[in-house]
């Protein structure tokens, strides 16, 4: 069978189209139709006071920035923001971030998902949490961006040095925002009628689901909770959970494939995130949403309701990527969604997908300062979007 699956957003955020694989079988549970990425806009709060938190180190390391648009139909407008680590446009040294991964064991019904033993349907025996450990999110790639040499780092740390290259490379080259990668112990997850068979058959095996408005509240107000008061997270670091050939059903419509979020005071942010390798989705899924979560998460990282804006504001951008309508902030992944990855084969020979993502420059207007003076990481954007109505 072959389905279109269309996507839905949440919070104003629509999305693109794609095709589901022939041969296909689905459960009665979920109609399928595909992956969104998004945010959880849940925090209200005084931004001074928040970088006085990181300041003081009792908050997550940020920098903040102003800066005046030059893209057309917004010139002269003025725009401020905050981003996770450390300045570059005046900094030369590496900031280190500590993310905790939680992996998530989800069982549906009997049908236990866990990322954490080896999976021969799936993974060719391999053990996905394994894989995660070594994917080019969490060791260093050789990495090139629009023909300029980023180095050998981790991919988020290559994607803020080419978004800002021109004052990186000024300054010395020596920029870094690094993450050191701590793996937590499993947690098993019994949602009980909250979960779902999305997919009965996918190309390798059964694709699971959480309700998406179940989950969230599990998150916030136990499972992250629950890790600050066991000492394992703390607002200064970044967990973020992985769950494993699993998505988010939202309202019936398949499937939320990951999002970014921030509560509380001291800020704690977060992200979650599927490794995908059931096929259910085509190919080049497998640490496609993280890449986009984790990057998000680095440019994008509080939300404001009091700001109007899903986060760091920007002139207005759309109909293009995962958004069909107008979105305006730094969500860097959303625009390109959908593109195809970016690959990269590690020294363990599997071959991970990497999402492009946007530069600063795109967001707010030329000249860019990005590699090779481009506007996103894999050349996609060759300029700034215009007006969006």
């Amino acid at each position: 069978m072959k389905s279109t699956w269309l996507l839905f957003g949440l919070f104003g955020i629509v999305s693109l189209v794609v095709t589901a694989p022939t041969g296909l079988s689905q459960s009665n549970e979920q109609t399928p139709r595909q992956l969104i990425f998004t945010t959880r806009p849940l925090l209200k709060g005084n931004l001074d006071k928040i970088l006085a938190q990181s300041a003081a180190g009792t908050g997550l390391k940020m920098w903040s920035y102003d800066v005046t648009s030059t893209r057309k139909g917004s010139i002269g407008k003025k725009y401020k923001g905050v981003m996770v680590g450390g300045n570059p446009l005046t900094s030369n040294g590496t900031t280190t971030i500590t993310m905790q991964i939680v992996p998530l064991i989800v069982d549906i019904q009997g049908t236990v998902f866990d990322p954490t033993v080896p999976d021969a349907k799936c993974a060719g025996g391999k053990i996905p949490l394994q894989l995660i450990e070594q994917s080019p999110l969490v060791e260093p790639a050789d990495f090139t961006m629009n023909g300029v040499d980023m180095g050998k780092t981790q991919y988020t740390d290559a994607f803020r040095r080419a978004s800002f290259w021109d004052a990186v490379s000024k300054n010395g080259g020596g920029y870094h925002n690094r993450l050191k990668v701590v793996v937590l112990p499993a947690i098993k997850i019994h949602p009980g009628s909250h979960g779902s068979i999305v997919f009965s058959h996918a190309p390798c095996g059964a694709f699971g689901g959480l309700d998406y408005f179940w989950f969230t509240k599990h998150l916030e107000n136990r499972l992250i909770p629950s890790l600050q008061q066991q000492g394992l997270v703390n607002p200064t670091t970044f967990p973020f959970f992985v769950v494993y050939n699993v998505a988010f059903p939202f309202n019936g419509q398949c499937c939320v494939g990951g999002w970014h979020g921030s509560f509380g005071s001291p800020v704690q942010t977060y992200g979650i995130a599927l490794f995908d390798t059931s096929g259910a989705f085509g190919s080049g899924y497998t640490t496609y949403g993280m890449s986009h979560e984790i990057g998000e998460w680095q440019d994008n990282p509080l939300f404001f309701f009091d700001l109007k804006t899903l986060g760091n504001p920007t002139p207005p951008w759309g109909h293009v990527g995962q958004v069909t309508g107008c979105q305006n902030d730094t969500e860097v992944g959303d625009p390109l969604t959908g593109t195809p990855p970016i690959r990269v084969t590690m020294p363990n020979h599997f071959t991970y997908d990497l999402q492009e993502m946007a530069f600063f420059s795109w967001f707010f207007g030329p000249p860019s300062i990005g590699a090779g003076g481009k506007f996103s990481s894999n050349g996609t954007f060759t300029s700034a979007p215009g007006p969006c109505h």
